[in-house]
């Protein structure tokens, strides 16, 4: 008996905390909470969203319409929906890899179902017009999904102002625990659920839901909008004063995506002459972390699809570094990062 009622209070506690965690997640994007799912992680909550929404409406339609920068979670999941007999345009980009409204609107057929273009790239940076891409679904009434991951955190989100259907996210990327992710899903809006089970998450994710990761996922975004503007203006700092600094002391370089337009703390760069491989491994030596692309690619040899579709050559792609500056970066973290990459830079040119 004893044992019993410790299972019925903590099962009691466990569900309130859940709940909490829902309101907090709800709050941070202006939705309600009955409207957000939990997933185990960003890439879970994008197949859950586009597979979903196809899987449940293909009988209106089989058309997609996405970006050829979405993260692989996106691309894979539409390329595995093309074999299974939808039909899937990929918009192109400009330069800084922003899309074309226009040419969104001209993708649009009668049998689009769903629109799913990422918020802000994870390799650039660059911020999408969500806002004009919501207004463009809603009128002709199709349902529009976006890959917030990158973008939680960074930037403020309002689904109903934006008119977002559907939004994934990832904890890990707001300071929250690895593991654990969150789907928003506008009510109203049907999709089948893709793992069979028990009856979590309102019978559209099965499995035992990771407590732990939940909680601390609620806590986290929660924190990331309370220091909002001071966490932004720090790390806007941060990135403008070291591609300044790069540009000053580096020769023969290209900054890629938007220069304004873009998340606060990233910033990709290409080095002529250099392979990403050697720079990362001396980078590695002198204590600093950063990356080609995207870290989901790492092991892949090919250039970046993201940099190879705004524009650049093979060859500065293959040179290309991301940096991304956080919370607990200091100027004097990127003056170090700029000395080891100038001294590197020629080493390696030589």
């Amino acid at each position: 008996m004893v044992m019993l009622h410790r299972c019925i209070v903590n099962g009691r506690e466990t569900g309130k905390a859940i709940h909490i965690a829902r309101q907090k997640v709800a709050k941070a994007i202006n939705c309600k909470a009955k409207e957000i799912y939990f997933t185990s992680c960003g890439s879970e909550s994008d197949n859950l969203a586009i597979k979903g929404v196809c899987y449940k409406n293909k009988e209106k339609g089989k058309h997609i319409i996405t970006s050829k920068i979405e993260h692989p979670a996106v691309l894979h999941t539409c390329q595995t929906l093309e074999k299974q007999g939808f039909e899937v345009t990929y918009l192109n980009v400009d330069s800084n890899g922003m899309i074309s409204l226009s040419e969104l609107e001209n993708a649009i057929k009668k049998d689009t179902i769903l629109i799913s273009i990422m918020t802000a790239n994870n390799e650039i940076g660059t911020i999408e017009p969500i806002k004009e891409i919501g207004k463009i679904a809603k009128a002709h009434n199709i349902l529009f999904h976006t890959d917030s991951v990158q973008a939680i955190g960074n930037i403020k989100i309002d689904v109903e102002e934006m008119n977002i259907d559907l939004l994934s996210m990832s904890a890990h990327k707001f300071y929250g625990p690895k593991g654990v992710g969150a789907l928003y899903v506008k009510e109203g809006v049907e999709f089948e659920k893709l793992q069979d089970g028990g009856h979590q998450e309102k019978d559209k994710r099965a499995g035992t839901e990771n407590v732990a990761g939940i909680i601390g996922l609620g806590e986290a975004i929660e924190l990331s909008y309370k220091e909002f503007e001071n966490y932004n203006k720090k790390l806007i700092k941060l990135r403008d004063y070291y591609i300044s600094q790069v540009e000053e002391k580096i020769p023969n370089i290209k900054v890629n995506g938007d220069r304004t337009n873009r998340l606060p703390g990233n910033a990709n760069i290409s080095f002529e002459g250099i392979q990403s491989e050697e720079l990362l491994y001396k980078l590695d030596e002198k204590g600093i972390c950063a990356s080609g692309g995207s870290a989901c690619s790492t092991g892949n040899p090919s250039p970046s699809h993201v940099l190879m579709a705004i524009g650049v050559s093979s060859k500065m792609a293959k040179g290309a570094l991301r940096v991304t500056f956080g919370i607990e970066n200091t100027k004097e973290d990127v003056d170090y990062l700029i000395e080891s990459l100038s001294q590197i830079v020629s080493e390696l040119r030589k």
